[in-house]
């Protein structure tokens, strides 16, 4: 089954009628964070045990605040979370220290523009020319750890993973199915 929902809405009792009636089991969700919390809290008004999982929108304590409970086994796919590097020990209390959880991407930024300011050194400039040839050709040393640009631009960096909500919080799962919610 493939469906659409209008972001931004509050109710989607008639979305989650459909897929109660289609007996879903699993719900993939491409989408934000506010819309899927709503959405699984009314699945679980329904009655329903789908396991919703979604994308790296998911990983902000803002969908346990929305979702309460009912985001319980909630799964989402995301990078390593950079919070749990060493490299990232120091940076990460300055950043609490500062009434600020870096959640989601924010570490990741942070390294990209410390791989930056690594180049323009290296470049011996900020021409644009220069820094990404310096991207192209050296490896990194940040706060989620050293790294190189492949060929196609990306991050020699472990793939993405796969986590679940559980009381509050989300963790990194294993191999082991998921189960269902409810």
């Amino acid at each position: 089954m493939y469906g659409t929902y209008a972001a931004g809405q509050r109710d989607y009792s008639a979305l989650v009628s459909t897929l109660r009636q289609a007996h879903v089991d699993v719900l993939f969700l491409g989408g934000y964070h506010t819309e899927a919390a709503l959405i699984v809290r009314q699945m679980r008004d329904q009655g329903m045990g789908t396991v919703l999982m979604g994308g790296d929108t998911l990983v902000t304590q803002d969908y346990w605040s929305i979702a309460g409970p009912a985001g319980e086994g909630t799964l989402m796919t995301f990078l390593p979370d950079p919070r749990k590097n060493p490299a990232a020990t120091e940076v990460v209390k300055r950043f609490k220290d500062k009434g600020i959880e870096p959640e989601g991407f924010v570490l990741y930024t942070y390294a990209a523009l410390q791989a930056w300011t690594q180049a323009a050194q290296t470049a011996g400039t900020t021409d644009m020319g220069d820094v990404v040839k310096a991207l192209n050709e050296n490896e990194f040393d940040t706060v989620i750890g050293k790294f190189r640009f492949n060929e196609k631009g990306d991050p020699n960096l472990p793939p993405y993973t796969v986590y679940r909500w559980s009381n509050r919080t989300y963790e990194e799962i294993g191999d082991e199915a998921p189960a269902p919610a409810g």
